[in-house]
C-alpha cells in the first residue's frame, strides 16, 4: 500500500536544513487506474444493484463543522431533487432488482418534496433515512404519520455523536442532542424502526461509549437498547487526508466477490443532482470527484470498474462501509 504524500524537500540555507514538509492535495485529478507511486489501483466491480441512494441535496438546518458533504443552510453544492426528477430511477432500480431506497443529504427534511419522494419509493420498496432528527424532521410530522402505513416498512437513522450532551451541541448547535431526543420518541411512537449513527472516538471502548448513550436515552424517556453504527472521519468534501492509497495488491485481503461486498461500491450507487441533471455516482463518499460520476442511467452505471481512488475508500477498506447498516 502507497501513501498519497507529496514531499517538498525546500533546499539547505547555507549549513542549516529546512526540513521535509507532507503536501496533501485531492485526488481528483489523479490517474484513475494508477496511484501516485505507479501501482496498479484495487478496484470494485458491481454485478447487481441492491440498493439505490438519492442524495436529497445538501442543504441541511443544521451547519455541523465536521460535516462530510460540508452541509449548512441553504448550501447548494448539491441542489435539492425533485419528486419527478428521481422518479424513472426508481422505477428502474426495481427492474433491475433493487431491494432498498437510502436517503441522504444534507437533511432531507429540509427537502420540500421529500416526504413525496420517501412515500412514491416505499410504495415499490423498503426505504432507509438518514436524519439529525431535529426540527426539520419533528416539523414535518403531519406528514410523516401517514408513511407508517407505506406499503414497505421506513427505517431511520438519527445522528447524535456523542454520548455528551456539551459537546454533542458544541458542533451541532446549542439544544440539537435534545431535539433528537423528541425526533426518536416521535418516530418509535409511530412504530419505525430507528437506529443511531455516532463519530468513533480514538482508542474507544465501544460498550463504553453506547452504555453511555443507553443511560441517557433512559433520563428522556427512551428505555430500549437502540442499536449503532459508528463511522471514522471522512473529512469534509474536496478534502485529502493523506491516508494511504488501495492498491490491487492491497485487494487480495478481499480475494472473493462475497468478501469483496465490505465495500458499499459493490452492491450500491447514489443518485445526485447535477446542473445537468440526475447523475449516478459509485456510493455516498465520493460526490466530490466527478471521476466517480458513473453516467445517466443505474444501468450504465453498473458497467465500469469502479477505481479506489478517493481518500474515503481507505475506511471502506480498513474498516468496512454500508451506510445502511444495521
Amino acid at each position: 500500500m502507497t501513501t498519497s504524500q507529496a514531499r517538498v524537500i525546500v533546499a539547505d540555507s547555507g549549513s542549516k536544513r529546512i526540513p521535509a514538509q507532507e503536501i496533501f492535495s485531492p485526488r481528483s485529478s489523479d490517474s484513475w487506474t494508477h496511484t501516485r507511486a505507479g501501482d496498479p489501483r484495487g478496484y470494485i466491480e458491481t454485478p447487481a444493484l441492491k440498493e439505490l441512494w438519492i442524495h436529497t441535496g445538501s442543504a441541511c438546518n443544521l451547519a455541523c463543522p465536521f460535516c462530510l458533504e460540508g452541509s449548512s443552510p441553504g448550501d447548494t453544492r448539491i441542489p435539492l431533487v425533485k419528486l419527478d426528477e428521481i422518479t424513472p430511477f426508481l422505477h428502474e432500480a426495481v427492474e433491475l432488482g433493487v431491494q432498498q431506497f437510502s436517503f441522504t443529504g444534507g437533511e432531507p427534511f429540509v427537502n420540500r418534496d421529500f416526504v413525496k419522494i420517501l412515500s412514491a419509493a416505499s410504495a415499490l420498496r423498503p426505504c432507509f433515512v438518514l436524519s439529525n432528527g431535529t426540527q426539520a424532521l419533528l416539523g414535518r410530522a403531519k406528514q410523516i404519520e401517514p408513511l407508517r402505513d407505506s406499503a414497505h416498512p421506513i427505517r431511520f437513522r438519527i445522528s447524535l455523536d456523542y454520548p455528551d450532551i456539551a459537546k454533542h451541541d458544541a458542533g451541532r448547535g446549542e439544544g440539537s442532542f435534545v431535539e433528537s431526543l423528541q425526533g426518536i420518541r416521535f418516530l418509535r411512537d409511530l412504530g419505525f424502526e430507528v437506529s443511531i449513527a455516532r463519530q468513533m472516538l480514538p482508542d474507544e471502548d465501544a460498550q463504553a461509549v453506547e452504555d453511555a448513550f443507553h443511560a441517557l436515552f433512559r433520563e428522556h424517556g427512551i428505555e430500549e437498547r437502540l442499536p449503532f453504527t459508528v463511522f471514522p472521519d471522512f473529512g469534509l468534501p474536496g478534502s485529502e487526508d493523506g491516508s494511504p492509497e488501495v492498491t490491487e495488491t492491497c485487494m487480495l485481503k478481499y480475494p472473493t466477490q462475497q468478501s469483496r461486498e465490505h465495500f458499499m461500491c459493490t452492491y450500491t450507487r447514489m443518485l445526485v443532482k447535477r446542473d445537468s441533471g440526475v447523475r449516478v455516482f459509485a456510493c455516498t463518499l465520493v460526490d466530490d470527484d466527478p471521476g466517480y460520476d458513473l453516467g445517466g442511467t443505474l444501468a450504465e452505471s453498473l458497467q465500469p470498474r469502479i477505481m479506489l481512488r478517493h481518500h474515503r475508500c481507505f475506511a471502506c477498506y480498513r474498516f468496512g462501509a454500508s451506510c445502511s447498516a444495521p
